[in-house]
């Protein structure tokens, strides 16, 4: 390694020392804002956008069922989780909508299998070896040299042609200030590791703000630093973990819940009137069964719930070709049935949040998928 490249990953690195959400940023020329939410774990679709409007639904439900006086109700057939007060706001506002009995291509029950299509876009697991949102980022002129992913790795969906850095935390002394100013003075008098010594403190500076590790608010407000800054990035990816529910759902979920809606609440208030211009995209690997184990939770599933939320959405309004909850219409007799394809909605969300062309879009993302017009006009 030269020694200018040494020194340039050093004064990156400084300024991430102590910040340590799982998020990651693509910079690229627009004034639009896209970030992709994962649920890692598998998501319950069926307590997050409840369907109350089935008549079958409490008899599956049965110890995980939900007080109907608690749910924020949608429409006569759905309602959000009690947990979700200010996606339902959003809602009243048409800036939330969510799609229903939403599957990838993947039909089996691996987290790890259910992920790799989910991120890289594939029909199979390891089909694939980048990821649909590097390659969405390719399709926009970069306004930065890399993406940039504060995590011990970088997600899969990021990873490809498109230059990303990892950055993760240390368990290193916080550097004094003292020393922060040495360096920078050091660097004073090389344009380039100026720049970047300067953006890196910048950096630091942000992530001081909240510990992003702890508390879900926190991450929506430093991605809501990084997305509004006129010359910050404009596609992101947060992983939010924890959504395998095999035992104590009830609680479990809401407070899972509880935690996405601070993180985009939070996210909300921190972009201001650039919130206008972002469409937040939530999907999970699958859902989760219809009915419950053995220990008040529910195991690996199907089809699941998608959400889209932003001042860019045309929300208001829950899109489902619904499957129902009766026993001869449950996939395999155990999960709800998909009916609408998530790669599609992916690249749909993803080309009119960026003005870019959906069927050169899907090719791009998903090869060899079938786009579906029909999933148009979801954002402005």
């Amino acid at each position: 390694m030269h020694r200018r490249d040494f020194l340039r990953n050093a004064a990156l690195g400084a300024g991430t020392l102590f910040f340590a959400p799982r998020m990651a940023f693509a910079n690229v020329e627009t004034d639009r804002r896209f970030v992709f939410i994962i649920q890692r774990g598998a998501a319950d679709g069926l307590d997050t956008v409840i369907p109350h409007g089935d008549p079958s639904l409490a008899r599956l439900r049965g110890s995980l069922a939900i007080d109907p006086n608690t749910m924020h109700k949608l429409d006569g057939m759905f309602a959000l989780h009690p947990s979700l007060g200010r996606l339902a706001d959003f809602y009243r506002k048409k800036q939330s909508l969510f799609v229903h009995a939403i599957a990838s291509p993947y039909r089996e029950r691996s987290h790890f299998d259910g992920q790799n299509v989910l991120e890289s876009g594939g029909v199979g697991p390891y089909q694939v070896r980048d990821g649909w949102l590097n390659r969405l980022s390719t399709l926009l002129p970069k306004s930065r040299e890399e993406a940039i992913a504060f995590a011990p790795t970088i997600p899969l969906a990021l990873r490809g042609a498109a230059p990303v850095t990892s950055y993760a935390p240390s368990n290193l002394p916080e550097a004094p200030d003292d020393l922060l100013a040495r360096v920078t003075t050091l660097y004073d008098g090389d344009a380039e590791l100026h720049r970047l010594w300067s953006r890196a403190v910048e950096t630091r500076g942000i992530a001081e703000t909240a510990d992003a590790r702890q508390d879900p608010a926190a991450v929506g407000k430093t991605a809501a630093e990084f997305l509004g800054r006129a010359d910050g990035p404009r596609i992101a990816m947060i992983e939010t973990a924890g959504w395998d529910t095999h035992g104590g759902q009830k609680q479990r979920l809401a407070n899972q819940l509880g935690g996405l809606d601070k993180m985009i609440g939070s996210l909300c208030d921190g972009l201001g009137d650039v919130w206008a211009k972002t469409t937040v995209l939530v999907a999970t690997e699958f859902g989760r069964t219809a009915t419950v184990n053995g220990t008040d939770g529910t195991d690996h599933g199907t089809a699941a719930a998608a959400m889209l939320i932003g001042g860019a959405v045309q929300g208001g309004r829950v899109v489902s070709d619904w499957p129902g909850l009766a026993p001869g219409q449950l996939y395999e007799g155990r999960d709800l049935a998909p009916t609408l394809d998530l790669d599609a909605l992916i690249a749909m969300v993803a080309a009119e949040s960026l003005g870019l062309d959906p069927e050169k879009t899907m090719r791009t993302l998903f090869p060899n998928r079938p786009i579906n017009r029909q999933l148009s006009g979801l954002v402005a």
